[in-house]
Order: structure tokens, then C-alpha cells, then sequence
């Protein structure tokens, strides 16, 4: 493979790179703590699009429980989101050849 041919397949995988990244911010992803009494969506990009708290869970006498929850619902959101981002760079880059637990982008 010449250096042209290689350039030219860097350039079209940086383009897809910037396309799947576009398409990752558009993605959401929900999270939930307490059987789902405490929800947030955000996208796969990390930008949090909603909360959504069952009135039951809210007591000012106990705003730490809410705390905890609204962290567990917060991970489990970042984590479908990286499990989701994986899936979707994994598309891109399967025929790359690279080892197991690479991030796209670097």
C-alpha cells in the first residue's frame, strides 16, 4: 500500500470517526436507581437530557437517600452509555483489527 492509498484511508476514517461521534450525541440512554423510582436519560455523549424522580423518594428529612439515588441512576445511565458507544464505534472499527477494550476516539 502506497502512502496516498493510506492517507486517503486515514481522511475517510476520520470522517466516519467525526460521523459516528455526531450520531453518539443524538443516542440516548436511560439509567434507574431504587426499582426505578429515580430515571435519568442522557445521550451516549454524556449530556444529560432528563430526570425524573417518584414523589415518594423525596423527603427533606432524608435528602441522602435522593443523593444516593440520583448517583446510582446517574451510573447506570454512563454505563449504558459507554456500553452503547462501544457497540456503535465497535461497528466502525471492527474491520481494524484493534485489541479488545481500545476506546474510539483515542
Amino acid at each position: 500500500m502506497n502512502i496516498n492509498q493510506m492517507m486517503k484511508q486515514a481522511q475517510a476514517m476520520q470522517k466516519k470517526m467525526a460521523e459516528a461521534q455526531e450520531k453518539l450525541a443524538e443516542i440516548e440512554v436511560a439509567g434507574a436507581a431504587g426499582g426505578g423510582m429515580v430515571n435519568v436519560t442522557m445521550t451516549v455523549a454524556g449530556k444529560v437530557t432528563g430526570i425524573k424522580i417518584d414523589p415518594a423518594v423525596v423527603d427533606a428529612d432524608d435528602t441522602e437517600m435522593l443523593e444516593d439515588l440520583l448517583v446510582a441512576a446517574l451510573n447506570n445511565a454512563r454505563d449504558q452509555a459507554d456500553a452503547r458507544s462501544q457497540e456503535e464505534m465497535g461497528k466502525l472499527t471492527g474491520g481494524l483489527g484493534l485489541p479488545p477494550g481500545i476506546k474510539m476516539p483515542f
